[in-house]
């Protein structure tokens, strides 16, 4: 049975810290590979500055290129909104009953993820990766039997970042894949 990790996220936009995380993960893991899960929007953010879903998809799908052990999903924007993790999970493991999917979140989600829709069904059925973020310990759940902490290197960097570097005219091409970064600012995404 292949073990797939599932890193969700809105890639608002990627960058080479989501991109190194995923090999990182791939790579240091019992993970056989990794899918890119583009979410069309967060129940727990506001949505003011999140690009088109399409764009963010195709920019996904620039950074990751050729590589065999990642893979870009847009289950998420076929299904009602706001997504939850629990349906995602749950669809995917019902369409591919021969992979085993592991969630992968960061330690500030695991913090906050007995605010999540079923959030007990997601610790009951599926295990959680999870990597450190600086300033959160995880809370009460780091301690659970499906939550495992990896000890990933910690990456400083956001895409919260990018966009402001983005409107203040800041050159960003190396804080993203370059395919990536150049679909971005041939399309002038975030620009004032």
């Amino acid at each position: 049975m292949r073990k797939v990790g599932i890193y969700s996220g809105s890639f608002n936009p990627i960058h080479h810290g989501h991109v190194m995380l995923a090999n990182y993960l791939v790579e240091f893991s019992d993970l056989d590979e990794l899918w890119f899960v583009v979410s069309p929007q967060n129940p727990l953010k506001q949505s003011a500055e999140l690009l088109d879903d399409k764009e963010r998809l195709k920019m996904v799908q620039l950074a990751i290129g050729d590589d065999p052990r990642f893979h870009v999903s847009d289950i998420e924007m076929h299904l009602p909104k706001p997504s939850y993790t629990i349906n995602t999970l749950s669809i995917l493991s019902d369409q591919h009953p021969d992979y085993q999917f592991v969630f992968i979140c960061g330690m500030d989600s695991l913090q906050n993820l007995h605010r999540w829709r079923d959030y007990q069904k997601i610790l009951d059925r599926f295990k959680l990766l999870v990597f450190p973020r600086e300033g959160n310990d995880g809370g009460e759940l780091i301690h659970h039997q499906s939550v495992t902490v990896l000890k990933t290197p910690i990456l400083e960097i956001s895409s919260t970042f990018i966009r402001q570097c983005v409107k203040e005219g800041r050159d960003v091409r190396h804080f993203m894949p370059q395919k990536a970064f150049e679909y971005m600012r041939e399309q002038r995404f975030y620009s004032i």
